[in-house]
């Protein structure tokens, strides 16, 4: 007769050795990353209750720093400059002055841009999902905007923008795209929107690929129209690859650089966070320190809901769609 007992005990011990072997495998890989991803946020948040070295308002004379308390960062929450009476509100074109400004524009650049490439990537993903002849031209045909680097990207959309470029020629119109406040930061928006599109029309297609076919037979057996297939199979079915394709997307504009940086040439109707802070390393690290923490903790906190709020509504729905089948 066979003892349950020892063939417990003899499972149990078999699950022992692979969690061991399993974390003989995942401890390196563990201090690797807290080693390249611990330091430099450990090491930028001991910079950032440094202060800069430089001339001293008060005293005229140059100091090497010391502790800063949190002046780094009261100087860009509460836009607070030194001088030499003490503490004033930081004068208008410095930039502690455009904190606040640059967090709103990266917000608006993400929400449109991200809001903007879904509509159109699923679009997109369905169209390269039907079957037809060049179907495999077109695809990679569509990759080519995001295969490009980012920096070539905004050279080229910047001489499209350019005051006598192809974009004003047209249109039959005058516009300064570059220069104007809302004429930039849409000229931004539209180089974004053509070059990261085709990421989340590649994620979408990923998520279309994975419906079976027959659902959507016998939905037409039943009589349901196309747009009623759109509603209620193919958007309920897809909501875990959409959510992903906004996750990521959302983390990657919050970064927003390059495209503002070289398309409009500094203009602060386009800066974001980003570009306030490599603008603050050249005049003081460890005050661009601190500017780098506050970012990455916004980063952070948005990440966080959107995992929480998105990846339970995914889960949602994937064990929705396993009750129905």
């Amino acid at each position: 007769m066979s003892d349950p007992s020892g063939a417990k005990q003899r499972g149990l011990a078999l699950e022992l050795r692979r969690s061991g072997k399993a974390w003989l495998f995942v401890t390196p890989v563990l201090v690797a990353l807290a080693v390249v991803i611990g330091y430099p946020v450990v090491e930028a948040i001991i910079m950032s209750f440094q202060k800069d070295s430089g001339i001293d308002p008060a005293t005229g004379m140059f100091v090497e720093g010391g502790g800063a308390g949190l002046s780094n960062y009261t100087h860009w929450l509460l836009q607070q400059c030194n001088s030499l009476g003490g503490t004033i509100s930081c004068p208008t074109g410095t930039l502690g002055s455009q904190f606040w400004s640059a967090v709103g524009i990266t917000l608006f650049f993400t929400v449109v841009t991200v809001s903007l490439e879904a509509v159109l990537g699923l679009g997109m993903a369905i169209v390269m999902g039907k079957t037809f002849r060049g179907r495999a031209l077109l695809r990679a045909a569509v990759l080519i905007p995001w295969a490009i680097p980012t920096a070539v990207t905004a050279r080229l959309w910047e001489f499209m923008f350019q005051y006598d470029g192809v974009v004003n020629r047209v249109l039959g119109t005058h516009i300064l795209w570059t220069s104007d406040i809302w004429a930039s930061r849409f000229a931004v928006i539209a180089a974004d929107v053509w070059k990261t599109t085709p990421f989340m029309a590649l994620l979408i297609l990923a998520g279309l690929q994975v419906i079976p076919a027959d659902v959507y037979e016998a939905a037409k057996v039943d009589g349901a129209s196309a747009w009623q297939r759109f509603v209620h199979i193919t958007l309920p079915l897809l909501k875990p690859a959409l959510l992903v394709a906004v996750l990521f997307r959302t983390m990657d504009a919050l970064r927003m650089y390059d495209l503002p940086a070289i398309m409009t040439l500094g203009n602060p109707s386009t800066t974001t966070m980003s570009i306030l802070v490599v603008e603050q390393v050249r005049q003081g690290p460890n005050s661009a320190a601190a500017l780098s923490t506050i970012t990455f903790l916004l980063v952070f906190a948005i990440a966080f809901v959107l995992v929480k709020v998105l990846g339970a509504n995914a889960v949602r729905t994937q064990e929705e769609q396993r009750k129905a089948n």
